[in-house]
């Protein structure tokens, strides 16, 4: 997104203070931030949640222009090393006129630079910086590579044992150093969850996972395949000499006010070491809020008054990725004060909660889950967080905790709420605990939310199959809307995710059903009878309301039926 500045400018602080759109003490804190962490003003008030990228330009009266359909004959008429270090983006040249995006229009140091160089009158747009960057690296890629191809052309041919001496030497070079670096910050930018560096037989493909979607960003030549992995196995520090095992390792940056931590795994395949690496942002857990991500009313509803209980079972399921961890870190977030001792037993601890006791699971240390959950018993705890009830010995245990005074948080891998129940009487525990222990179970799938840059309602055709999906006949009008794709959304029409949830309150309807150990279906069949919102019900109501496309409600929640 560019925003074109229109009249006279004054200062942008006094500019939003003037309207209401921040107050002028939340102004003050924002300056602070900046003379320490650097960057502009307005970027430092979004990062900080006190306005939105859209309330700044409605207060600068900007006009929207797109970065992603840009000429290349333009861009090569600019020196890339100009492009890059004053961050700009020639957008068109009408007679002696050249518009330019960038990221301060103020900037009259790179004006005249542009102005010397091409001959034209600067006619100069705001732009994000991140829109910028992303427009510069597809155009002209990243600026080590080259160096990179060049100064490792020695490694063609090596021996390998050659090779593994030079990789010692080079791999804390700058180019190694400053490719690996911009593969992380731009995966940060791009709120990337994970990052892949695959060795394939003629080449190095580097993927990032965003909104749970692999996308290739580049690729990298062989021949400095092993000097990228080896930089981040040492800044992982894991053994580089050791390449027929997988290992596992962790890195901590902190980026201006941000701290991300990156678990890292290494594996050996066919072609060579395969690196992923999982980001995790610190700070970002401490925004979430239960309102937030993705229930409804009533799910709501359910799931808080069950929070608000001082004893018993709140269960959450789903697949690996489902976003299960980090809607128990949001519930406890919620109901975490000086009154209460919280203890999680956790494998791993992905994100670090304040005030709150964290254990991480250590198997070789004999430290499991079940031995965890034994000693959190003896800490006197009021709430406790079991990552993940994998046996019967920990889902007997838990369950003991919650009929006896706890309030027990834990996740189990079952496809629906009610499979839940019926898990934890597979895993031996005694259906009557069940039915007195459990207060709710929640199954929750993540599906991605409509760019709302680009975001367009159309109608559904008569014969179109989503009708069958959704439950409509071909009379009934039916408004949907999808993503046109846009530079903000990197031209994938999806921008961020959110969850999609069925919750079952157990209830003294259930109760019988579960005592008689009544099969998953029955006790679906109840709950749906109850109320219970099933996750297709659920994800056809947030594509109906425009938050996502249907087409994503059918691909997570394709087999529910209700």
């Amino acid at each position: 997104m560019v925003a074109t500045l229109k009249g006279a400018r004054k200062l942008l602080g006094n500019q939003l203070v003037e309207t209401g759109a921040v107050t002028r003490e939340q102004l003050w804190e924002a300056l602070r931030v900046q003379s320490r962490s650097g960057g502009f003003l307005g970027e430092t008030l979004i990062k900080l949640g006190m306005t939105s990228e859209e309330v700044i330009n409605k207060v600068l009266g900007v006009q929207e222009i797109r970065l992603d359909k840009l000429d290349p004959t333009l861009l090569n008429t600019i020196p890339e090393q100009l492009i890059r270090r004053h961050k700009v983006i020639p957008l068109k040249k009408e007679g002696k006129y050249l518009t330019v995006a960038m990221v301060d229009p103020m900037d009259v140091m790179a004006i005249d630079d542009l102005r010397l160089l091409t001959g034209c009158d600067i006619e100069p747009v705001q732009a994000v910086e991140k829109d910028i960057l992303a427009a510069i690296q597809k155009h002209f890629g990243l600026p080590e590579v080259d160096k990179i191809f060049e100064e490792f052309e020695l490694l063609a041919g090596q021996q390998e044992s050659e090779v593994v001496a030079l990789e010692e030497e080079v791999v804390d070079e700058a180019p190694v150093v400053r490719l690996v670096n911009s593969i992380f910050l731009q995966a940060i930018e791009q709120d990337a969850s994970d990052i892949h560096i695959e060795p394939q037989e003629h080449l190095v493909r580097v993927r990032y996972r965003i909104d749970g979607m692999l996308r290739e960003v580049m690729t990298l030549p062989k021949k400095i395949q092993s000097a990228v992995v080896s930089r981040v196995k040492i800044m992982s520090d894991m053994d580089i000499s050791e390449k027929r095992i997988p290992q596992d390792g962790r890195i901590r940056l902190k980026i201006k006010t941000r701290e991300i931590d990156l678990r890292v795994s290494s594996m050996p395949t066919v072609y060579g070491e395969k690196v992923v690496s999982r980001l995790l942002d610190k700070g970002s857990i401490k925004s979430y809020k239960i309102e937030k991500i993705g229930f409804g009313a009533l799910n709501l509803q359910r799931f808080t008054s069950a929070m608000k209980s001082s004893y018993g079972m709140i269960l959450i399921t789903g697949p690996t990725g489902s976003g299960k961890t980090t809607t128990l870190y949001t519930a406890l977030n919620e109901i975490n004060t000086y009154e209460k001792n919280i203890i999680t037993v956790e494998d791993p601890i992905e994100y670090m909660l304040d005030g709150i006791n964290q254990t991480q699971v250590n198997v070789k240390a004999g430290m499991t889950f079940a031995a965890g959950l034994r000693s959190i018993l003896r800490q006197d705890p009021d709430i406790i967080m079991v990552g993940e009830i994998r046996d019967g010995e920990t889902a007997e245990i838990a369950v003991r905790a919650a009929i006896t005074g706890h309030l027990v948080l834990s996740t189990l891998h079952t496809n629906d709420a009610a499979g839940a129940i019926t898990r934890l009487v597979d895993m031996g525990i005694e259906p009557f605990l069940v039915a007195s222990s459990v207060l709710v179970t929640i199954a929750q799938r993540l599906v991605r939310l409509i760019c709302q840059k680009c975001r367009q309602a159309y109608e559904l055709a008569p014969d179109a199959p989503e009708r069958a999906f959704i439950g409509v006949g071909p009379e009934q009008p039916v408004t949907l809307y999808r993503g046109a794709g846009c530079n903000s959304c990197g031209n994938v029409g999806y921008k961020g995710r959110l969850a999609v949830h069925e919750v079952i309150p157990v209830t003294t309807g259930l109760r019988p059903l579960i005592i008689r150990n009544a099969p998953t279906d029955e006790i679906k069949r109840k709950a749906l009878e109850e109320g219970m919102i099933s996750l297709k019900m659920d994800g056809i109501q947030k594509a109906l309301e425009g938050l996502t496309t249907i087409e994503e409600v059918m691909r997570v929640a394709c087999t529910d039926e209700t």
